[in-house]
């Protein structure tokens, strides 16, 4: 199945949940649905809903939950020497399933590690923007951080900022938490290991990523725990949902850069009338399209492939 499918298509995909009734439905987040295996694995099913502001748009970006998948699965392939992660596979053959839900299935699923999920986005930031440049401009500071004066919008900053944040369920916002809080919640050594291997994530990624002409700005990751107290990378990781993926060619310190993301979209929603609370807007067709591309962009540069 093509990537890039025509945005009227958007509107014959499902809206809410994936169509997969032989599976026990457990979860659904944002933009995953998860369903339980068996007493140790899970399938996690990347859809096609978008959130933006914490609030799940009602428009579709037709295939995303597939690239997302394809950029999750290389990345969780990358950074296996750092920390390992919940991915066990992703040939779902084995699975008792209707010929309609496996090929709803084929290339948006994984087949997980039944973990403990650690409630805290793990949000790592290297350059100067979005909500951080808005706490800059007023307290030279992101997320009460001291930062060095005249920084200018999109800036590097001098080392990446390990700045946590809850974990909201859909339709609630995230909210920033000092690390002080964060070892109140869950203890002194493993915040300690949450924020060292975040940031050595993010240095590896961002080395990566930028011999490959794309700058990651900021992304989050998620962790769990097996029975033994073993961290693992979970979720997603480094995909154009959960980064900003600037490229390098037109990046320029100072002004608003372009983006491989979600970005573009939470750009339109800025220039509405929009208080950030459901219900939020259609996306027009044009602005689907357009982030499809970004989407199939960050993909392309990041693997070297088009997902077919």
């Amino acid at each position: 199945m093509s990537v890039l499918t025509s945005p009227d298509q958007q509107l014959l995909m499902p809206d809410k949940t994936d169509p997969i009734t032989s599976l026990e439905h457990i979860a659904s987040g944002k933009v995953r649905d998860i369903y339980r295996i068996d007493e140790n694995r899970l399938l996690f099913v990347a859809s096609d809903r978008l959130s933006a502001f914490d609030v799940v748009m009602p428009t579709l970006i037709p295939d995303k939950g597939r690239i997302l998948t394809r950029v999750a699965e290389f990345w969780f392939e990358q950074t296996a020497h750092i920390v390992p992660n919940h991915l066990l596979g992703s040939d779902i053959s084995e699975l008792a399933l209707t010929a309609e839900e496996a090929e709803w299935l084929q290339g948006r699923s994984m087949i997980v590690k039944s973990l403990k999920v650690i409630p805290v986005e793990a949000i790592v930031r290297g350059y100067l923007v979005g909500s951080g440049w808005k706490e800059y401009q007023q307290s030279q500071s992101v997320c009460s951080i001291p930062l060095p004066a005249g920084l200018q919008l999109a800036d590097k900053l001098p080392e990446p900022l390990f700045t946590p944040s809850t974990k909201a369920a859909a339709g609630d916002h995230d909210e920033n938490i000092s690390f002080e809080v964060l070892v109140d919640q869950i203890g002194q050594q493993l915040a300690e290991q949450i924020r060292d291997v975040s940031l050595s994530l993010y240095r590896y990624a961002s080395d990566y990523a930028l011999q490959r002409g794309i700058i990651i700005a900021d992304t989050k990751f998620e962790f769990g725990l097996d029975e033994q107290g073993q961290l693992y990378l979970i979720d997603e990781a480094l995909t154009p949902d959960s980064s900003r993926f600037w490229p390098v060619d037109s990046y320029q310190a100072g002004v608003s850069p372009e983006s491989y993301d979600k970005q573009f979209i939470r750009d339109w929603l800025e220039n509405l009338d929009w208080d950030k609370t459901p219900p939020a807007p259609v996306i027009p067709e044009d602005i689907v399209h357009q982030t499809q591309k970004k989407y199939n962009e960050a993909l392309t540069r990041l693997t070297g492939t088009l997902q077919q």
